[in-house]
Order: structure tokens, then C-alpha cells, then sequence
């Protein structure tokens, strides 16, 4: 899959000024990774496009908010994380309670890159990660499919570093758990 790390030199100075093909190279860099996550998250594909656009209008707006250039791919994947909280509260009727999860040390935990060569294929892996809650998936895919720091997750979902060190801890021990069961009910 497609990661989006900060290292690359984005046309971000020429978008700020409202230069057309700027924009137009921010969104064939920024489309499809972000399509990718937002369908992780919303499993909607109609929804996926929209929050897609509607995460590149909102761009297109507030840029002038944006204090380091550098940092625009996380700004823009904050973006769509919000968009898809929104969808996701308005489907379900439900509050999401972002810091439930309490903060818990992450040492000793196998990294989901081992976890997935030791035991299953990629597919089965997201059918596994589509069981978790929104909260636990979303760093999922965020650090070990988009490559975005510990950092950099906090500020896109808006929570304390510490949450999602939490989150990354919970998930990958959800995730150890279906499939114990999985491999128990396979004959």
C-alpha cells in the first residue's frame, strides 16, 4: 500500500497562493492514500469519494490555517479523519468516547508487519482490523499502512500521544484475540 511520509517536497507554498496545478499535484499525491484509508474506515465506497472531495475542499479553504508546510499530508489526513468520525456518528446515532481506551505501556508487543507474515495473508488481516472499533482501527492503519509517526497520528485524530499509544496497544491485542478464535474454529 501507499505511504505517505513528510519527506517529499510538495508544491504546499504555490497551493497557499491558489496555484491550480499546485493543487492539482496535491491531489494525484494525496487521492488514492486517502481514499484508501477513508474505505478502511466508512467500508462505503460512494461515502469514500465524497469524504475525498469534501477533504480537498475543506483544504482548499483553510490552507491559510496550515503553520508548516511540512506537515501537510497529516493536516490533510486530520482532515479526512474528521470527515469519517462525522459519517461514522451520523450512521450509527452514536458519540464516540475518543479517550476511553486507558493509556497502557506498548512494550513487548509484536509489531502487525510479523503478525501478518507469521499468520495470515493481507486479506484476511482486514477482515480481521474491520471487527475493531473505529478508534483502534483508525491508528492501525494510520501507523502500519499510511507510515505516519506516533506523533503525527495524535495530531490527525486529535487525541494525547499517550491515547494512541493506548489504541495501537489495544488493537494489536484485539487482533491477537480474533484470530486465536478464528484458528479455533478452523477445522
Amino acid at each position: 500500500m501507499l505511504g505517505v511520509a513528510e519527506t517529499e517536497q510538495l508544491p504546499v507554498t504555490q497551493a497557499r497562493v491558489g496555484e491550480p496545478a499546485a493543487w492539482d499535484a496535491l491531489f494525484r499525491r494525496y487521492q488514492l492514500p486517502i481514499y484508501v484509508y477513508v474505505f478502511e474506515l466508512a467500508h462505503d465506497e460512494q461515502a469514500s469519494l465524497d469524504i475525498v472531495q469534501e477533504t480537498f475542499i475543506v483544504a482548499v479553504k483553510h490552507i491559510g490555517g496550515l503553520r508548516d508546510d511540512g506537515k501537510f499530508g497529516s493536516w490533510l489526513f486530520g482532515i479526512a479523519h474528521q470527515k469519517c468520525l462525522l459519517l461514522w456518528r451520523k450512521k450509527s446515532g452514536k458519540e464516540i468516547l475518543l479517550d476511553e481506551i486507558p493509556d497502557a505501556p506498548d512494550e513487548g508487543i509484536e509489531s502487525p508487519d510479523d503478525f501478518l507474515i507469521r499468520h495470515e495473508q493481507e486479506a484476511e488481516f482486514m477482515s480481521l482490523l474491520n471487527e475493531l472499533p473505529l478508534p483502534q482501527r483508525s491508528v492501525l492503519l494510520l501507523h502500519f499502512v499510511e507510515d505516519f509517526s506516533l506523533e503525527e497520528i495524535a495530531r490527525i485524530t486529535e487525541t494525547q500521544i499517550g491515547t494512541v499509544k493506548s489504541r495501537l496497544h489495544y488493537a494489536k491485542k484485539s487482533l491477537r484475540k480474533l484470530l486465536e478464535v478464528k484458528n479455533e474454529n478452523t477445522p
